[in-house]
């Protein structure tokens, strides 16, 4: 039989019967749904539990200029929605979330790259075109706002371009910041645009041709570049953790902690890991999977980079997220489930995205209290009973 590929609801159903899972997905109405996928056959169902965390979360504005600007701070307890089906991590979370009392977070940058590439006659070709990209860069922003493409994205502002020259390749990251959206289909419509209707046209130095994407970012992949300079939303969380806690809540001590971040950085630095974490991706995926984020993007907003540092009384802990493809408008936020856990904790609709990077990335510190906690003891026999109860089939 042909595979249907519309979207319509008898087509629906002819891809259901042909694999056979039409009675397990009948039950859900899945008309909410067809405008996010092409091939519509069902949906995939999974557990989300909810983790309460206390935040103090900074609020933040951009300005014109496109800085962010710090408006006010407010401590709350957000109970962190978690799609999953690994054992113990929400348990584990929530243990972490109890060991930092309250985690600090702050906005350290907003800007989404499109990594684009122009490629010249020779060397000296790439680099007059790089010079002439960065000095043309405000009439750009002009001919941008003046345009009257319907192809163009109003909310993509181009804010910084960097150019880095290879051989004959004129390697270029388009910056922009894109509202609360993630903003990458904006940012591909503006800068497609940039490369082929300004800089083929306009450039001094004709590029022989031009490539939308090339990699010099590192788009839903892990990368130098966006770990050191940043893409999408640049976060930082932070807590104190005195002994106390660190005894009671985490059966360990802010000494071995302390160890175990020194072992575990210059593993990473061995390995040529691009993070120094333990496991941010686990965290970082279950919220995206809740809120309707892009998988994918998992990626680049996993890079991370932690510290661990005894302080007087305690410890200090902190991770840094460089990358974090976060939004709240668009794409899969628009999905039932995802709205509606969103929603509750605050963050759906405009002028939330802001709050909902910072609320990613507290949820990502706790766990990595609560697994760093049990790998730092004697043996990691924590971490090791934990699997071991834990880890299904034997």
């Amino acid at each position: 039989m042909r595979w249907p590929r519309k979207n319509d609801p008898a087509s629906i159903r002819a891809r259901q019967e042909i694999l056979g899972v039409d009675g397990l997905v009948t039950s859900i109405d899945l008309g909410p749904f067809v405008g996010a996928a092409e091939a519509l056959t069902g949906v995939a169902v999974i557990p989300v539990s909810a983790c309460p965390i206390t935040i103090e979360l900074g609020m933040y504005e951009l300005s014109e200029n496109g800085a962010l600007v710090e408006t006010g701070r407010a401590e709350e307890t957000v109970h962190v929605p978690l799609a999953h089906t690994e054992g113990s991590l929400t348990l584990s979370m929530t243990r972490g979330s109890t060991a930092a009392g309250t985690v600090r977070t702050h906005l350290l940058a907003d800007r989404i790259t499109r990594a684009s590439c122009f490629v010249c006659a020779d060397s000296a070709g790439a680099l007059a075109l790089a010079g002439w990209i960065e000095l043309e860069l405000p009439a750009m922003r002009e001919w941008l706002e003046s345009s009257d493409d319907p192809a163009l994205s109003r909310h993509a502002r181009l804010r910084e371009v960097k150019a880095h020259v290879v051989g004959p390749m004129c390697h270029v990251l388009w910056a922009w910041t894109t509202g609360d959206a993630v903003g990458p289909n904006m940012m591909t419509r503006n800068s497609y645009a940039l490369n082929m209707a300004y800089v083929m046209q306009r450039a001094p130095v004709k590029p022989e041709r031009a490539y939308l994407e090339a990699n010099m970012g590192g788009d839903k992949k892990p990368s130098f570049e966006y770990f050191q300079s940043g893409h999408g939303k640049t976060v930082i969380a932070e807590a104190l953790i005195p002994d106390e806690r660190i005894e009671r809540v985490l059966h360990t001590s802010a000494a071995d902690l302390e160890s175990l971040s020194w072992a575990g950085t210059h593993g990473a630095v061995a390995s040529g890991m691009q993070s120094v974490a333990f496991t941010p991706a686990t965290a970082i995926a279950a919220v995206f999977a809740a809120t309707g984020q892009d998988l994918g993007m998992v990626g680049t907003s996993s890079m991370a980079h932690g510290t661990a540092r005894r302080v007087e009384g305690g410890l200090h802990a902190s991770i840094r997220f460089p990358g974090l493809e976060v939004g709240t408008i668009g794409g899969g936020t628009t999905l039932p489930s995802a709205r509606d856990w969103l929603t509750a904790i605050g963050c759906a609709g405009p002028g939330k995205v802001y709050r909902f990077a910072q609320i990613v990335a507290a949820a990502a510190l706790c766990l990595e209290i609560s697994a760093s906690a049990s790998m730092a003891t004697a043996g990691s026999e924590n971490f090791f009973s934990a699997h071991h109860e834990r880890g299904g089939m034997r």
